[in-house]
Parts: C-alpha cells; sequence; structure tokens
C-alpha cells in the first residue's frame, strides 16, 4: 500500500520522463483522474484513457508529450510540495507563482482540484498539492 500517492504518481511520471517513455500507466483514482485532466487541459501530456472506471484494479494510461524535434519533455519539473507529514496550506493573498507564472501549482481548494491561476480567479485558498513546470 502507498502511503503517498500523490508523490507516487508524480514519481512514475518523472521515471518514465527520464526514461524516455511515451505512455506510462500508474493506478487510477479520483485526485489522480482530476490531476490527470489538469496536466492535459495545460498541455503537458498529449494525451489520457482512464481503464477499468469503477473497478477495484482501475489505472489511468498517460501519453507524454515531446517537443518534436528536440525529443525535450513538456514536463520539465515535477516537485511535491505538500506531503503526509507536512502540509502546506496557503490563503489567496499567499498563492505561489511557479516560474513567475509559466508554471502551475496544484492547489486542492473545497471547490476541487485546481491551477493556482484558477484559485486565485475563484478568491480561494488551500493545499498545495504540486508545482509543475
Amino acid at each position: 500500500m502507498v502511503t503517498d500517492p500523490i508523490a507516487d504518481y508524480l514519481t512514475r511520471l518523472r521515471n518514465a520522463i527520464a526514461a524516455k517513455h511515451r505512455v506510462v500507466e500508474v493506478p487510477g483514482s479520483k485526485l489522480k483522474r482530476e490531476l490527470t485532466k489538469i496536466l492535459f487541459e495545460k498541455g503537458y501530456i498529449l494525451n489520457y484513457k482512464f481503464e477499468n472506471e469503477g473497478a477495484h484494479n482501475q489505472s489511468i494510461k498517460i501519453a507524454l508529450k515531446y517537443h518534436p524535434v528536440t525529443k525535450q519533455s513538456a514536463i520539465a519539473n515535477l516537485k511535491r510540495v505538500s506531503t503526509p507529514g507536512l502540509r502546506k496550506y496557503v490563503s489567496v493573498d499567499e498563492m505561489p507563482r511557479v516560474l513567475n507564472g509559466l508554471g502551475i501549482a496544484v492547489v486542492s481548494t473545497s471547490k476541487g482540484l485546481m491551477t493556482d491561476k484558477e484559485a486565485r480567479t475563484l478568491n480561494v485558498g488551500g493545499e498545495v498539492l504540486c508545482y509543475i513546470s
């Protein structure tokens, strides 16, 4: 059993990018599905597919995105901020900016999972899950 599923998710993505894989498969959950949708909407991944939804052994297949000429990944950095041992909560005034607005911070709010920009727009704070750039 994994004690920190978000850290496991980010590590699987990081390892797949380092090994230049085209597709990575991760165990699924509601939080991971929402995080995958955010990555897709912001252009960090090429595509995704949810398999065995509702079943006990659900998974997510993620197609990673690379630059066609330089072969560099669209995701340069993945960093877990809030951990099970030390949660990081911020108000809307303290909302972090990743790479001066070029990256995103994924925030878990009372209105669901969203990016730092969306949280500022809706004027809500929450737990900062990770930074993606």
